[in-house]
């Protein structure tokens, strides 16, 4: 790029600032923002230099000064926060990127507020609040039965609901359920263990085991939810792209008073024998006039991991896309 193409711009770090949260460990946050802009980006003392291309040097300049703001107000940021800045600037959405990390959701064990990640998860949150069942539906990585749990322990903790329930279809995904030891229930928990770990990180595993010994929170097989009302509950599908249309309509069905439903899958990773239908599939083009119903889609660029991950699940999406359908 010729020096006429550049330009520089200069950011002055204020008192409220912390560097080091801000550039990240061993500048990573500056790093990353480089690797994914056609910009340069040197740090010296109290100043921020962009150089680059006039407009991704702006939009560079854009996200440290959010990211500032965010500090500012006292909110921890890591890698995730700095990636959804960019994505946001990219979408011409930055504006809303302060406001999303308003709301605290609720506290994990050590006393971390947990917030959402992107205007994903905020409109999932804000859908969740609004309606009796909702329907997450997205690729993995995208927050979904962890904020799902979240908000449930949140519900919980302010007394909108007595129990949680969390379900899932005895599906395997390239694993046989029948050479695992023990009964439907011990075979099913290996593969709730996200459930589990977003229990632990807001309650801690002791208060955890305490609740579920109580019966305050349940962790079973879908099966297990056949023939029971649901009331004060806030109950939980995951996987649910692998449920059939049968195991869907018994799960909705069991909704009771004062209680909620969050039904999360991904319909690109479904496990079904082929030719059965998925109840998550059915379920989105059967209910979708239902007024207290909403369904949530998210996409690729929601994922909160590793940022390499969203452009693995986007390569894999067009090389299905590009597949011809085999008889």
């Amino acid at each position: 790029m010729s020096a006429e193409e550049s330009t520089s711009l200069e950011i002055k770090l204020g008192d409220t600032d912390d560097i080091s949260m801000l550039l990240g460990a061993h500048d990573k946050h500056i790093k990353f923002l480089e690797d994914n802009t056609k910009t340069v980006i040197h740090t010296r003392g109290e100043m921020i230099q962009i150089i680059g291309d006039p407009d991704e040097a702006n939009l560079v300049a854009q996200v440290i000064r959010m990211l500032q703001e965010l500090i500012k107000r006292g909110i921890h940021i890591s890698t995730p926060d700095v990636v959804t800045a960019l994505k946001m600037a990219r979408k011409g959405t930055l504006d809303y990127f302060v406001d999303m990390y308003e709301e605290e959701i609720v506290k994990d064990h050590n006393g971390k507020p947990i917030r959402v990640k992107n205007t994903g998860q905020k409109n999932y949150v804000a859908s969740v609040k609004k309606h009796d069942v909702v329907f997450g539906i997205g690729p993995a990585g995208t927050g979904k039965t962890f904020l799902a749990v979240v908000m449930a322990i949140a519900a919980l903790k302010k007394g909108e609901v007595q129990k949680i329930i969390l379900t899932r279809p005895a599906v395997e995904a390239g694993e046989n359920l029948g050479f695992l030891p023990g009964d439907l229930k011990e075979k099913v928990d290996p593969y709730l263990r996200p459930v589990y770990d977003a229990l632990y990180q807001i309650f801690g595993t002791e208060h955890t085991n305490r609740l579920m010994e109580r019966g305050v929170i349940e962790i079973a097989p879908l099966a297990y939810m056949r023939g029971r009302t649901l009331d004060d509950a806030f109950v939980i599908l995951d996987e649910a792209q692998n449920t059939t249309i049968a195991q869907m309509k018994m799960f909705l069905t069991r909704l009771g008073f004062q209680s909620k439903m969050i039904v999360n899958g991904d319909s690109s990773q479904i496990d079904l024998p082929r030719g059965v239908m998925s109840g998550l599939i059915h379920a989105e083009r059967t209910l979708k006039n239902i007024k207290q119903i909403d369904f949530v889609n998210f996409e690729a660029s929601d994922v909160v991991r590793h940022p390499v991950v969203a452009e693995i699940i986007q390569a894999y999406e067009q090389a299905s896309l590009r597949q011809e359908p085999k008889d």
